[in-house]
């Protein structure tokens, strides 16, 4: 069962050492190392607690878990930042202000909070073809979420768009309810794991249609729904028509960057930059981890491990500005503070 959440920022003190904003592997697991620091942290969920994993079946890649639903596992994890002294707030950042000491933060409540350090595990989202025809039927056959919406389609035929791990996984759950799954990708290979591409050519529920796109989503009006897509091929650019029932777009997602995207350095695709082998951005004092600044692995494990730098990297930077109550010697104190005065 869900831990309650009964506070917003509005009801929590205005000014923090450290608040992390966003709640999926990262966030949690950073809230739960700078707990442990005594650092007091205070973690804004966001749109999306619990992130992606809430939107997920089987975890079968968690260790020490041979199988876990991915909500149980993020309610797991928020219990366990509660229990270790973190402060949880539902609520949501709408505008950062990173040009002036102490951070401020605005939120949808109407709170005005600051921060002496921000870890941002804000994650990614859900990537979209940008046809006026999907826009439309959003939410009337056209989903980026086969767990939230694969039940509706029991015995119905559905597309899945898409040649990644994402799709792959889309198309495996929603054999459990569709009658048929036609997976369409614009090359002529997938770039899923091997092993799942394994259990994709074996299914007997599962066709895949290479080297085509879709260049429009049918339906009717009354009553609004989707009757199928149109094909494009990427080869020879004729077209087909797919008679489903529903379209699941799966073609990745985009890092939530929004809110620091003229304040941090950022790398192709919007993702947060940070130094080598560290959460540390451009600005000193914020960090960064998960699918924020991660566009390689883009695993639950990576994002909780680098949730736990940015905790340390965080805790190790209040201690050189005299702002932490964790133990660190002064000769590691020192050389923190001479790169922060290095960065800034």
């Amino acid at each position: 069962m869900r831990p309650p959440v009964t506070e917003t920022a509005a009801s929590v003190p205005t000014h923090h050492r450290l608040v992390i904003i966003g709640s999926g592997p990262a966030g949690y697991t950073a809230a739960v190392y700078a707990a442990r620091a005594m650092l007091v942290p205070l973690l804004i969920q966001g749109i999306q607690p619990g992130g992606q994993l809430t939107i997920t079946t089987e975890v079968e890649n968690w260790p020490g878990d041979t199988q876990v639903q991915g909500p149980d596992l993020m309610v797991r994890m928020e219990s366990h930042a509660r229990e270790m002294g973190a402060r949880i707030v539902s609520d949501t950042v709408t505008r950062l202000d990173l040009s002036q000491r102490p951070f401020v933060l605005e939120c949808d409540s109407g709170a005005r909070l600051t921060a002496d350090a921000l870890i941002l595990a804000t994650g990614a989202q859900a990537r979209w073809l940008g046809l006026d025809s999907e826009s439309r039927f959003q939410g009337f056959g056209v989903s980026a979420c086969a767990t939230c919406d694969g039940f509706f389609y029991r015995g119905r035929e559905v597309i899945v768009v898409g040649g990644g791990n994402t799709a792959v996984e889309e198309a495996l759950f929603l054999t459990n309810f569709a009658s048929k799954v036609t997976l369409v990708h614009r090359r002529d290979s997938l770039r899923a794991e091997r092993v799942l591409q394994d259990r994709l050519f074996r299914h007997p529920k599962v066709e895949i249609i290479w080297n085509h796109e879709v260049a429009e989503i049918t339906g009717t009006d009354q009553p609004l729904g989707v009757t199928g897509a149109v094909l494009r091929s990427t080869r020879d650019g004729s077209s087909r028509t797919v008679a489903a029932d529903g379209v699941f777009i799966a073609i990745g997602h985009s890092p939530a960057s929004e809110l620091v995207k003229d304040q941090l350095e950022l790398r192709d695709g919007g993702y947060v930059k940070v130094e080598p082998g560290s959460t540390r951005t451009s600005v000193p004092g914020v960090f960064a981890a998960g699918d924020l600044t991660d566009d390689t692995y883009r695993q639950a494990i990576t994002s909780a491990g680098m949730g736990c730098m940015a905790a340390l990297d965080a805790e190790h930077w209040l201690a050189a500005q005299g702002l932490a109550e964790g133990a660190m010697t002064p000769a590691t104190a020192t050389e923190v503070l001479r790169e922060t005065e290095a960065a800034g």
